[in-house]
């Protein structure tokens, strides 16, 4: 996220009475920040075309061979989906800079407590401010995700993003405007009760994009322990959200498991799917001992 160039106005000098029109401060705030925005577009789309790009690279090109047995699906996503993905990622990007516009204009008003150095209120609350956001972030996402599955809602909010029935990580991005304006309101809204830091923003996006992009590449990265379930069981892998695009009413969670444990949501194959595409340790043993 780039610098802000203005120090943020009391929040003291701005009158409650003057939040029902635009004051010259806030034409003035949102002036500066409109001066920005091109700095803003360009970084959420590299964390995007990064984020995306790496793990296509990395996953689904150059281990493609080493992980066939780990793949998901037989076949792939062929490249005119992956067009029509980053096609509409870029709509998603457009939007996502929006909210940053919004949070630039806050923070110059004064309105949200997002500060600089990473150490003002110490390195405990900065790990602590990162952990609480992902957490927030994956309640916000898993019940948003749910509303957005009522057939009343899904058609216009969130069809776009499961026409990626056999997902790549361009898919990430691959939003309806109505899911990508439900996401992008996230951070604005957040920022308003939790003090954090640029810094933190920034692992918490870096974190978001690279684990969404992950959990669409089709190759299953995560590692089983020795009973053939994830040796990180209270973390979505790859196959879980894999079966969202295949049994869309099941695994709506994003980082974790605990709400669709909770409520009942995991699919009652997902063990048995990730066990058949992610051998346990001593599965791999008896197999060599075969040998």
């Amino acid at each position: 996220m780039p610098t802000l160039p203005t120090t943020p106005i009391p929040s003291s000098a701005v009158q409650p009475t003057e939040l029902m029109e635009p004051s010259p401060e806030i034409l003035s705030s949102l002036i500066t920040m409109l001066g920005n925005w091109p700095d803003l577009l360009g970084s959420d789309l590299a964390r995007y075309i990064i984020g995306a790009g790496v793990v296509f690279l990395v996953v689904n090109w150059r281990l493609a061979g080493p992980l066939a047995a780990r793949k998901i699906r037989k076949d792939s996503a062929g490249w005119s989906q992956i067009k029509q993905e980053i096609l509409a990622s870029f709509r998603t990007v457009f939007i996502l800079s929006c909210a940053g516009l919004l949070i630039g204009t806050s923070y110059m008003m004064g309105w949200l407590h997002v500060y600089e150095n990473p150490a003002e209120m110490g390195w405990g609350y900065f790990a602590f401010s990162v952990i609480a956001i992902i957490l927030l972030h994956d309640t916000w996402f898993y019940w948003t995700h749910r509303l957005i599955h009522d057939p009343r809602l899904f058609r216009r909010f969130h069809r776009l993003h499961h026409k990626s029935h056999n997902p790549t990580p361009w898919t990430a991005y691959a939003f309806d405007s109505g899911e990508a304006a439900i996401n992008a309101l996230f951070l604005p809204l957040t920022l308003l009760i939790l003090p954090i830091s640029f810094l933190a923003i920034f692992v918490f996006t870096s974190h978001m994009i690279i684990r969404n992009a992950l959990a669409h590449c089709g190759y299953e990265v995560y590692p089983a322990n020795k009973q053939g379930t994830s040796l990180f069981d209270w973390m979505t892998t790859v196959t879980h959200h894999d079966m969202h695009h295949a049994q869309a009413g099941y695994n709506y969670g994003f980082y974790f498991t605990w709400w669709d444990r909770w409520m009942g949501t995991e699919s009652p194959e997902y063990l048995k799917e990730f066990a058949r595409v992610s051998p346990s340790p001593r599965r791999n043993a008896m197999q060599g001992s075969d040998l």
